[in-house]
Parts: structure tokens; C-alpha cells; sequence
């Protein structure tokens, strides 16, 4: 038996994800209309490069990334331009898009499969072939995959971790990957490995998928460079500082970057992605998205092209039992609810969720009773409760002091709170209100 690792706090939502563990990834049939959003990474967004009227091909880019933390979008089916307007975007508001009418060929600019002239041996070639890509964090953060791979001057990275946590309740497209494409995930981390120029690479799953561990174990058994460990099922055991933490004892300073101590971490997806990119010339135009939740007749994981809208997928899995009472982008602790099923599938949509009215009822929070549970299991070391009561106060510059910003609002304390205080909303507010005096200042 393997020794699971962990990291001190955190909690036990149940897990849920028996519904979709077993579910094979199902290629979703091609949408006839996309609406691509050019703004789906941390960062600057995209600018259109297309004009409405223009016939594009699938894997075309018809977005430029804007500076070093931005990347492009790609049109993910053939068809014509109709609009680039502001359409609903799943981060909420409306955000400019680009809408193609699909002519239901399928016909790419470049056939993925094909060999690329990108040298395996050239680091440079490799980040630039990532980056032309559109590749993000398919975590769900959606940062830009070439900066983590591109450390500055004076930051050695001695570790790579490989993410397959994958800790959010009802989540299971990473653990059906691992299975399904544990061959391209195995050799992306390896294009990771020489990119960084890294001889250590490690990767963590949760135990909760016996059959992910044991597909990726047994095909990095001759790989010298990558290890498998088994991680304990607690939430959030994905978070890439509570991951550091449980793989290498290794502590990410209060404001400070994985590469600060010699780290970098990268999810499962993401190094799916960064094979098709590198080997197969497939720019990100498609992920899989668990769509499930307790009121979802067929639950399944799809294979969906960017730009998709959720109403789709929804009907994919034959719909709903009754009429949902919230419907999410990603899991329950971290996932961002949407006021309509008329948004598309994004760079970072992991999951589709839909859960029940009596299960989306906001309970009305009670006074604070001193219990301390919130700072048992804070992954951060935080004092939530003190935290929380500064904020109400409007004092912010004092929650600033008391650590708020390396808040990572995983949802732990609100969960385990009996008094129901969203705690999560409070720090989201704080947060908002000293970046916004930092700015103006």
C-alpha cells in the first residue's frame, strides 16, 4: 500500500462523482453555430483578426494575443463570421465574441495528426508552439501556459508536478483522461520536463481513482524522470500551493509564485493540450467537460468544441428531471454560477453542473459563534473569523494585514461554517476593494 499524501487543513465535501467516474469521454456532435469569446485566459484579451463575412477553418486564429500574458483564440469549427459583438460569457456580463455559423464540414487549416517541423530539442520552438496554440491552465485559473513554462532569469525549477487531484466535487474529465489518454498526457509531461529542463517530475492523483493510478504508474514505470503518487481524497488537495505542499514540504511565500521555490505545476489537461500543440499542431479549440449534478438524466463526459453553448450539452445528456435551481460553470466550492444556459463552453470550463432548487437555497447566515472551524481547515493559515468581522466593518486595510489577499477563495470555510456566514463573498468583496485603492494609487 502507497502512503497518501496531503497538506494540513481542509475539508470532506462528499465527492459525487460516482455519477460520471465510469463514463467514457464522448465526442459531442459538431455544434452548427460557435460563440468564441476572445477574452478566456488570464490576461489581456484577444483581438479579433477577422472581420464579419470571413470563411474560416477549423484551428484558424481568428484572435491575437495582446502582450506577454495573453494568448489566441482559434476558430474551433469551419464556417463564416456572422457578428463579433459582446455576447453573455460564463465569467459573467457580456464580454466581445466572435459568432461562426458553422457549414458543417469540419474543414481545418491544418489536419491535426499531422507532424509538425517543431524540434522536440528547442525549448524556445516548443514555448513559441505552446503559446500559438492558445494553451492555458485547464485547471480552471486559464493562466497562459508559456509564462509558467518561461521563468525568469534566476528561478531553477528542480520540480514539476503533474495535477490529476482533481479534488472539486462531481469533476471527472481529468480522471477519464488519465484513463483514456494516458499515453499523450505522459508525453506532454515529458515535453514539460525538457522545456524547464527538469529531471524530477511528479504526479498527483487523489486515491479516490484507483484505475487513473494505476494506468499512469504503469506507463511511467520505465520513465526515470516521473514518479506517481497517491494523494489523500480531501478538499482542496488540487490547490497548487496545498499540492506543493503535500508532494515536496515545500511552502509558496505569502505573495509569492510556485517558481519562487523551485516548482511548476501544470494540470493534466493542460499537458494533453501541450502534446496535441507540440507533436500534432492542434491549436486548443476543444476539452472535456463533466456535465452532471443530481437532476441530470444522462450524466456524461464530453469531448466539446470552444464556444459550444451549455444549453447544448445539457440536451446531450438528455436533460434535466426537473427545472434546475442553479446551474454552474465547474464544481459547488469553486464554480461560478450563470443566469442563462446561453453561454459557451470556455478555455476553463471543467464542468456544467446542475443541481436542484432545495440545493441552491442560500441559508440566511446566523451570528458568528466562535467555534474555529473555519481556521482548522483554512488551506491558507488564515483566521477566516477575524477575517470575516474586519471586512463587515469595511476594514479592509486591517484585513489586508491579516492576510486576505493570499485568500484563495476555495469555498472550505463557508462550507464547514454552521452559522452559514458566506465567508467567501466577504474576502471576494475585500479583495475587490484593495486591489481597486492599489490601482488608483
Amino acid at each position: 500500500m502507497f502512503a497518501k499524501k496531503t497538506f494540513p487543513g481542509g475539508s470532506h465535501p462528499p465527492t459525487n462523482k460516482r455519477r460520471t467516474q465510469a463514463s467514457m469521454i464522448q465526442d459531442m456532435p459538431l455544434p452548427q453555430r460557435v460563440v468564441i469569446p476572445l477574452h478566456q485566459h488570464t490576461g489581456a484579451p484577444a483581438q479579433p483578426i477577422v472581420a464579419v463575412g470571413d470563411e474560416v477553418k477549423a484551428g484558424q486564429k481568428i484572435g491575437e494575443a495582446q502582450g506577454y500574458v495573453s494568448v489566441p483564440v482559434h476558430a474551433s469549427i469551419s464556417g463564416k463570421v456572422t457578428a463579433i459583438e459582446p455576447h453573455l460569457h460564463p465569467l459573467g456580463g457580456q464580454l466581445p465574441a466572435v459568432i461562426i455559423e458553422g457549414d458543417g464540414r469540419d474543414t481545418w487549416l491544418e489536419q491535426p495528426g499531422e507532424a509538425r517541423q517543431t524540434s522536440q530539442s528547442d525549448s524556445k520552438a516548443m514555448v513559441e508552439a505552446i503559446r500559438e496554440a492558445g494553451i492555458v491552465g485547464l485547471g480552471g485559473a486559464a493562466f497562459p501556459t508559456h509564462v509558467k513554462l518561461s521563468p525568469p532569469e534566476g528561478k531553477s525549477i528542480d520540480t514539476f508536478i503533474l495535477n490529476g487531484a482533481e479534488c472539486e466535487p462531481y469533476l471527472t474529465a481529468d480522471h477519464r483522461l488519465m484513463v483514456e489518454n494516458t499515453e499523450e498526457i505522459v508525453a506532454g509531461a515529458k515535453i514539460i520536463l525538457n522545456i524547464l529542463n527538469c529531471h524530477r517530475g511528479i504526479i498527483g492523483i487523489e486515491a479516490n481513482k484507483p484505475d487513473a493510478l494505476a494506468a499512469m504508474r504503469e506507463r511511467t514505470r520505465q520513465e526515470k524522470e516521473l514518479e506517481v503518487v497517491a494523494l489523500q481524497v480531501k478538499y482542496p488537495q488540487g490547490a497548487e500551493k496545498q499540492l506543493i505542499w503535500a508532494i515536496t514540504k515545500r511552502e509558496v511565500p505569502s505573495g509569492g509564485l510556485p517558481m519562487d521555490i523551485g516548482c511548476v505545476v501544470q494540470n493534466v489537461g493542460t499537458a494533453k493540450a501541450i502534446f496535441d500543440a507540440v507533436v500534432s499542431g492542434k491549436p486548443l479549440v476543444e476539452r472535456v467537460v463533466s456535465v452532471t449534478g443530481p437532476i441530470v438524466k444522462e450524466p456524461k463526459n464530453l469531448r466539446v468544441r470552444i464556444g459550444t453553448l451549455f444549453e447544448e450539452l445539457i440536451q446531450q445528456t438528455a436533460g434535466t428531471v426537473e427545472n434546475p435551481g442553479k446551474l454552474i460553470m465547474g464544481g459547488p466550492m469553486m464554480g461560478l454560477a450563470q443566469v442563462s444556459s446561453q453561454v459557451p463552453v470556455i478555455k476553463g470550463t471543467s464542468g456544467v453542473l446542475l443541481i436542484p432548487t432545495d440545493q441552491a437555497v442560500i441559508p440566511e447566515p446566523q451570528t458568528c459563534i466562535s467555534c474555529a472551524r473555519c481556521v482548522d481547515t483554512c488551506p491558507m493559515k488564515l483566521v477566516p473569523t477575524e477575517l470575516g468581522k474586519l471586512v463587515q466593518h469595511s476594514l479592509f486595510k486591517e484585513a489586508e494585514k491579516l492576510g486576505v489577499l493570499d485568500c484563495m477563495e476555495c469555498g472550505t470555510c463557508s462550507y464547514i461554517c454552521p452559522s452559514k456566514i458566506n465567508l467567501v463573498h466577504l474576502f471576494k468583496f475585500a479583495k475587490a476593494k484593495i486591489l481597486s485603492e492599489k490601482r488608483k494609487k
